[in-house]
């Protein structure tokens, strides 16, 4: 049994709220829900994004309450209510940091069955979602990152999808927990300073 979450809200398509609910609530549900189900040699994988790497580092309680509190409490974490999340930038990069943590708590539970789960986190991918974010108020920040990473390019879904297919194959038998940036670079750049720290 193999499963895929790719559902997600960007920060330019719903309020902070909506983007908390589904990129990191809704992760966390599927964590919980196939974990009920998969079985031994099954594997998951969760789309998450370049965004979680790109924040500061948080307190080391915000860590573990991000990896470990009961799904059904996640929003209710003081650091994710009201003004603690200035705008939806800040919450989806807090929600894809949690997407990474989930995975490495998770990997413990879905290793006693025999499954493993890990993460990806894309750049910028040739999708209609990216398109719509190039094309909004913020579409320069996008072209700023295609810009400055190594690669100076964005990627083809196909790129992801090859990562994917290996990370859910026997062949990944040893990658569990794992977060697998793809990125052309991003995040290399940025903390080379060629890029401005986002939120």
């Amino acid at each position: 049994m193999q499963v895929v979450n790719t559902a997600g809200l960007s920060p330019n398509m719903a309020p902070v709220d909506q983007v908390l609910e589904v990129d990191l609530y809704g992760a966390a549900v599927v964590f919980d829900e196939f974990e009920k189900v998969i079985a031994q040699g099954g594997a998951g994988l969760v789309i998450s994004s370049m965004a979680g790497h790109m924040m500061p580092a948080l307190p080391p309680e915000h860590d573990k309450a991000l990896a470990y509190t009961p799904t059904e409490e996640l929003l209710d974490l003081p650091f994710l209510k009201g003004d603690a999340v200035p705008n939806t930038l800040v919450a989806y990069m807090l929600a894809k940091r949690a997407n990474h943590l989930r995975v490495q708590a998770s990997a413990m539970t879905w290793g006693a069955k025999g499954a493993r789960v890990n993460s990806i986190s894309p750049g910028i991918i040739v999708t209609p979602l990216a398109r719509h974010e190039l094309n909004s108020e913020i579409g320069g920040i996008y072209r700023a990152m295609v810009e400055a990473s190594p690669v100076k390019r964005m990627a083809p879904p196909d790129e992801i999808a090859i990562a994917a297919s290996f990370l859910l194959s026997s062949d990944a038998g040893f990658v569990t927990g794992s977060d697998l940036l793809i990125d052309g670079g991003v995040i290399a750049a940025m903390r080379a300073g060629k890029l401005p720290t986002p939120g």
